[in-house]
């Protein structure tokens, strides 16, 4: 299993520097989980749709190269691997 970075949404929620931080992330590693702090959303059914919004919005943002999944407040983010073309045998 490959190094997972973590990282937090706040307040001001999903800006262009926020995008900027997760691509260099990405960099680094495969999968980012982003925790959505209580500042950014609201609790119960309410909040949840919130983060879903956030994951929507943020998987827009990075291209079609990514997934994500929503588990509770948190979004776990994934590069997809981008095969080469080459034949594996």
């Amino acid at each position: 299993m490959g190094k997972i970075i973590f990282t937090q949404l706040g307040k001001n929620g999903v800006t262009d520097n926020f995008i900027l931080t997760l691509q260099n992330h990405f960099k680094k590693s495969k999968t980012v989980r982003i925790s959505v702090l209580k500042s950014a959303r609201v609790e119960g059914i309410e909040g949840k749709k919130i983060v879903k919004k956030y994951s929507d919005e943020i998987l827009e943002k990075l291209g079609k190269n990514y997934s994500a999944r929503v588990i509770g407040f948190v979004i776990v983010t994934k590069k997809k691997w981008k095969s080469s073309g080459l034949c594996r045998k």
